[in-house]
């Protein structure tokens, strides 16, 4: 069904309640990489029983934590088979640490949606507070849905590239991520079960090797690896985080993060050495709070 601009844009989901304990928290930190050096008491505040601190990016997952089936791309006026759909950028902020355990209540708004002709790129923004009404945080994502464009609508700009300017000088730091073989399997029981991440057959249709590992988890990865480098591995200290999806990662390669100064915050671009410098993720910026 073709994009219904009218209906969509603006357009508001009902409230959705959703609760997350710190036993999720702890896993999808264990999914990230977390307790890597069990004896390192860094570490280990990500796994504490009852109170670890907690990664900004739980917040991107932690509504479908628990979901066991593919989510559906349908919306008002917006129907979608999964199978069209890339995950585009995804970015969060908080004005405080996040909590370990608690409820949410989640709304989200689709405030863009470009027209590129053969695809569409649909901008929504989830605000999600506690059932009195304090916000907890914010996100931002944008899908790329192909073959969803030609509806009319505006173009949007032009197609950001993987580099910025700063990229023409030397990164201020530079960070290995070993990304363990059986990371996607660990990962996708943070709620993202897509066999696309566990199933070799499945990945092989799809034109892969093998399968690959979630763009939320290098995401995450990622954001780990710069507070732990950058911010003394407290998480208190993250004001917002957000990234690019510009390509795949394949469980068991190390990830290399380039990582600039920039004013206030970094930014980083994220690469697989091993093919030829292959770029991950682009446009990471991490703002300290």
């Amino acid at each position: 069904m073709p994009i219904n601009l009218d209906e969509a844009l603006g357009a508001e989901l009902p409230p959705a309640e959703f609760s997350w304990t710190s036993s999720d928290v702890q896993l999808y930190h264990l999914g990230l990489g977390a307790g890597g050096d069990p004896m390192d008491k860094r570490e280990l505040r990500y796994l504490t029983d009852g109170t670890p601190q907690v990664l900004p990016t739980f917040a991107n997952v932690a509504q479908s934590f628990h979901m066991t089936e593919p989510p559906s791309v349908r919306f008002p006026g917006i129907d979608i088979e999964l199978s069209k759909v890339l995950h585009a950028s995804e970015a969060v902020s908080a004005p405080g640490p996040i909590p370990p355990s608690g409820t949410g209540v989640a709304v989200t708004r689709f405030t863009d949606i470009w027209d590129k002709g053969k695809a569409a790129v649909i901008w929504s923004e989830t605000t999600v507070s506690t059932p009195d009404g304090t916000v907890l945080w914010k996100q931002k994502r944008s899908i790329f849905a192909r073959g969803e464009g030609g509806f009319g609508g505006e173009r949007g700009p032009s197609g950001s590239s993987t580099s910025s300017d700063h990229t023409q000088r030397a990164a201020d730091f530079e960070i290995s991520i070993a990304v363990s073989p059986q990371q996607a399997l660990l990962y996708r029981m943070c709620g993202d079960r897509n066999p696309l991440h566990s199933d070799p057959e499945f990945a092989a249709a799809a034109g892969f090797p093998r399968p690959i590992l979630h763009g939320l988890c290098t995401y995450g990865m990622t954001c780990k690896a710069m507070v732990d480098t950058l911010l003394d591995g407290d998480t208190a200290r993250v004001g917002s985080y957000g990234a690019r999806f510009a390509g795949v990662v394949f469980p068991g390669e190390t990830l290399l993060a380039s990582i600039w100064k920039e004013g206030d915050g970094f930014t980083a671009v994220v690469t697989a050495p091993e093919r030829d410098n292959a770029v991950a993720l682009a446009g990471v910026e991490l703002v300290p709070a």
